[in-house]
């Protein structure tokens, strides 16, 4: 039984994973771990499709269900492209916890040794040493916004139904998270652990990628109007034309998916801000821009408002920056005609570069007071320092496609509303009064005021 009360005598010394945006990156492992087979000498070359449920605004996150285990049981992860480690809430007993005991993971003497390719394999530097080799590995991970979780890292089945027709029960890494932390303002999450999606090794695309189930390529999609959009892990997705591919940042190294230099325009026309890179990440709601970007932009949005209809509002605190109609409004098209569309251009010259353009519905939200707001936030303020994020809310309406075999990134606009060769949308819902205004997947130990392991527990299972 793991206890997440800390001891006075550690029984069991522990290594404790810190997932940080420093790390070194590392590649596709060959072999997951001693005793633990590949599934096939060859890729299978197909993809894991799955019903994406959720929106921006209100619930502020979107989701995916995963089964684990044998028998499986169902699991509602969020989805977050900005960290490595999957990990689900888990029954050990749970600190923090947000789902009931039985919609918990319950391990079964199945927690993986710091011998483990993926625990003693991920180059972090500041990892502890582990005192015995066979000694539980533990993780703890710390999140932008403050959050946390801390527990063992397990390996359980995952059956997943591909979609040339094969099933298939994959042996993956995760981690059964016993001491969940939100010391934020704001509610934990009410979904039972997040996907973790990054470039790291232990990522469950990674590790899908080194068994040969599937390419090491994340598709997602979605939609503008709240139904949510798809997933997949594999690049049977990826259009075969009209994808604009920008190439992902490798000096200095990185685990989140950066892309080099951007320079920033508004309605086409240049800012004055250049030499911005930027994170592409599903487990941030909003996206932020540094201090300058952001005044940049702020500036220009409101050069354009004076005269206009809209109003400064300070009543509504959905956001940072909002603006009142003489009359309550009611979707985005109602005002989109006052913004303009912001653009990103990557990769240097006007002729050569790539742009990936941010139309009015892709940073506006309409909050439930009738009010439209600003979806682009200042990260400096936040203590994001210069990283600059672009978030689910400048992703509805476009297919983004993370590949990591080519060390790419794409985007192109798509029909987010219907899933690809599946029959049925079986993805569930979560009430709106669950609703929590979610922070960012990336991880946060780099960012200034978070230090995730003051809520550091020690835990046996």
């Amino acid at each position: 039984m793991m206890n997440p009360k800390s001891q006075t005598i550690n029984l069991f010394p522990a290594v404790f994973v810190f997932l940080l945006l420093c790390a070194q990156p590392s590649q596709a492992t060959k072999d997951s771990s001693k005793g633990q087979v590949k599934l096939q000498n060859h890729r299978v070359g197909s993809s894991v499709i799955f019903p994406v449920s959720g929106n921006v605004y209100p619930l502020g996150y979107y989701y995916v269900l995963l089964n684990i285990g044998n028998p499986p049981k169902l699991f509602d992860l969020d989805i977050d492209t900005g960290s490595d480690l999957t990990w689900v809430q888990c029954d050990a007993p749970c600190n923090g916890c947000t789902k009931p005991r039985d919609s918990q993971y319950k391990p079964n003497h199945n927690t993986l040794p710091c011998s483990h390719l993926l625990c003693s394999g991920l180059d972090l530097p500041q990892s502890k040493p582990c005192d015995d080799p066979e000694d539980q590995c533990d993780y703890e991970i710390g999140y932008s916004d403050h959050a946390s979780s801390v527990g063992a890292l397990v390996s359980d089945e995952f059956p997943l139904r591909l979609e040339n027709g094969s099933t298939m029960h994959p042996h993956l890494t995760f981690g059964c998270g016993y001491d969940q932390q939100s010391p934020g303002p704001h509610p934990p999450p009410p979904t039972a652990g997040i996907l973790g999606l990054g470039r790291g090794k232990v990522s469950i695309s990674s590790q899908l990628s080194s068994l040969g189930v599937t390419k090491n390529v994340i598709v997602h999609c979605l939609s503008h109007n709240g139904k949510g959009g798809f997933l997949s892990i594999g690049d049977e997705l990826v259009p075969s034309s009209g994808v604009t591919w920008t190439s992902l940042s490798l000096k200095p190294p990185s685990k989140n998916y950066k892309t080099g230099p951007a320079e920033l325009l508004f309605d086409e026309k240049a800012t004055g801000v250049k030499g911005v890179n930027f994170v592409f990440d599903s487990g941030s709601s909003y996206t932020y821009f540094n201090a300058e970007a952001y005044r940049a932009v702020l500036d220009l949005v409101r050069k354009d408002l004076k005269g206009k209809a809209l109003k400064d509002t300070k009543e509504d605190k959905s956001l940072p920056v909002c603006w009142k109609d003489k009359k309550g409004l009611k979707s985005v098209h109602d005002v989109k005609k006052y913004f303009k569309t912001i653009s990103l251009r990557f990769g240097g010259s006007q002729k050569n570069g790539q742009v990936f353009q941010i139309p009015p519905e892709s940073y506006l939200i309409i909050t439930e007071k009738g009010n439209v707001c600003l979806g682009i936030l200042n990260g400096t303020e936040i203590g994001l320092e210069n990283y600059n994020i672009i978030g689910d809310i400048s992703f509805q309406g476009i297919m983004v496609i993370y590949d990591n075999e080519k060390q790419r990134i794409g985007w192109i606009p798509s029909d987010c509303d219907k899933l690809p060769n599946v029959d049925q949308d079986n993805g569930g819902d979560l009430s709106e009064e669950e609703a929590y205004p979610r922070g960012f997947g990336l991880i946060g130990e780099l960012f200034t005021g978070t230090d995730a392991s003051k809520n550091k527990k020690d835990g046996e299972l």
